[in-house]
């Protein structure tokens, strides 16, 4: 058995071309979603990640502004800057880009953005709502899950889920998620014990440890569901030998480039599973699909546009 591959790049151009109906709907009632982006400093990955952020405005006919103070600047005169934002009508979503430099105190900066446009859903009000089941923005890597889950018309009510990892970003809001839609969730962690064993009972396994091929294909029930949320830059020829012995083409890639991007699953994961993410082109798209998702509902939520419901929730 080979898996069903889930591509996060059809869901993706799904979710776009919905967010562009909103968009239009919005315009047409004078609303322009518009989103800010803080980038501090000359991080090389930081500055790839929000150009293409910018570049996902541009596509759906949000407006976009970039902001890049200089790695210098203190917590005080960032917290200054965000609350500029904050005041600013025109801006619907604010994304202060991390990692910030040390001297900057990340919490404060992210708690001082304005719960109604905090996009990444890190604010504890974001996450308060998440909680207690009411409407609000959602961290977007989870929520991109929930879109793929959705989309491909995996069944999540009743189902035994597995999340693997519970970091603030991921693994408890997509715990959370999955809870209210109704699965039996289980948080695993690097401190669960026989792990291999309570994965193996999962109808969908979240794999978010940050672990190159940590998941092995015998962990995995035959036929379950695998979302692989690891992003992994791997630079061990060792260890790409093994993950990549049954994928030749895969592993000649990366003996030319001395490097390549992986997840925490491992590849041979599909041949028992039943549908899977591939690693790159699963969850990653998704996660700047739902940045905009979410910069369109603040807009809403925010101005009152209510008149007309999104199109993606029709879909």
């Amino acid at each position: 058995m080979t898996a069903r591959i889930l591509s996060g790049t059809a869901i993706r151009d799904q979710i776009y071309a919905d967010l562009k109906n909103d968009i239009a709907e919005l315009k047409a009632m004078g609303i322009q979603p518009g989103l800010a982006a803080v980038l501090v400093g000359n991080n090389p990955a930081s500055e790839m990640y929000v150009k293409s952020k910018v570049a996902a405005c541009s596509e759906l006919g949000l407006f976009s502004e970039m902001i890049t103070p200089p790695d210098t600047i203190s917590t005080e005169e960032l917290l200054a800057m965000v609350g500029q934002l904050n005041r600013r009508d025109e801006i619907d979503g604010i994304l202060v880009q991390l990692p910030l430099p040390k001297q900057v105190n990340a919490k404060r900066i992210l708690d001082a953005v304005d719960p109604e446009k905090d996009v990444d859903g890190f604010h504890p009000v974001s996450v308060g709502r998440l909680v207690a089941g009411q409407p609000g923005l959602v961290a977007c890597t989870p929520a991109g899950v929930m879109e793929i889950l959705r989309r491909s018309g995996i069944a999540v009510e009743g189902a035994n889920a597995v999340v693997m990892g519970r970091s603030d970003i991921v693994g408890k809001p997509m715990a959370l998620l999955l809870m209210h839609a109704h699965a039996t969730v289980t948080i695993c962690h690097s401190k669960t014990k026989n792990l291999p064993d309570v994965v193996r009972r999962a109808d969908i396994v979240v794999a978010a440890m940050g672990k190159a091929g940590m998941v092995q294909p015998d962990w995995i029930k035959p036929g379950a569901t695998v979302i692989d949320v690891g992003m992994n830059r791997l630079t061990d020829a060792d260890l790409a030998a093994k993950l990549f012995a049954s994928y030749p083409k895969r592993l000649e890639k990366f003996r030319e480039k001395g490097f390549t991007t992986c997840g925490d699953v491992h590849p041979d994961a599909a041949q028992v599973a039943g549908a899977i993410t591939p690693v790159p082109g699963g969850v990653g798209p998704l996660t700047i699909a739902m940045l905009m998702s979410n910069t369109v509902k603040a807009a809403r939520l925010r101005r009152g546009a209510r008149i007309a419901q999104p199109a993606a929730a029709r879909s």
